[in-house]
């Protein structure tokens, strides 16, 4: 089985493997390492995953694999984890999870806005540039990227709050 086929034949799968266990599939990958192989499976789901989610998902995409010829009869090693912040926001529930953060985002017009997320729906996402709410369709986005911030917009907020209560 090619490494496509293989990949599609995961995914499908999969996906209601980790759905039952109320988290996305976002993303399977196996990469070959002499006679071993590194299966990754990528998770998410709204309010982050925790530790206690990534065990059960674990255990249930280990079941389902004892049950599918897919992995072949080579050892390999499973690895079950959330997306990194350098994961591109391309479906609607990315953009929606990553409110409140700082992204940079690449416009079909060749553009580029960056800014906060304010919001997120099914048709487009709402982003603070620079004080002005803007709104973009995600057929005018081609990609974006949270950007890495040291101090978090919640902190910055925890800050102004105690500055009130003076």
């Amino acid at each position: 089985m090619g490494s496509a086929s293989s990949r599609d034949h995961l995914m499908k799968l999969l996906e209601p493997v980790v759905a039952t266990a109320g988290l996305d599939l976002e993303d399977v990958t196996v990469t070959r390492a002499g006679k071993r192989s590194l299966l990754r499976v990528v998770v998410d789901k709204d309010g982050g995953v925790t530790l206690d989610d990534i065990a059960e998902v674990s255990q249930a995409v280990s079941d389902a694999l004892d049950g599918d010829d897919t992995m072949g009869q080579s050892p390999y090693t499973l690895e079950v984890s959330s997306p990194g912040v350098d994961r591109p926001l391309t479906e609607p529930r990315h953009w929606r999870r990553a409110a409140k953060r700082l992204v940079k985002a690449d416009l079909r017009d060749g553009g580029l806005v960056e800014g906060r997320i304010r919001g997120a729906d099914d048709e487009g996402v709402e982003i603070d540039v620079d004080g002005a709410l803007r709104r973009i369709d995600y057929q005018d986005l081609t990609r974006g990227r949270v950007q890495v911030e040291f101090r978090r917009f919640e902190d910055e907020e925890d800050d102004l709050d105690d500055g009130d209560e003076g």
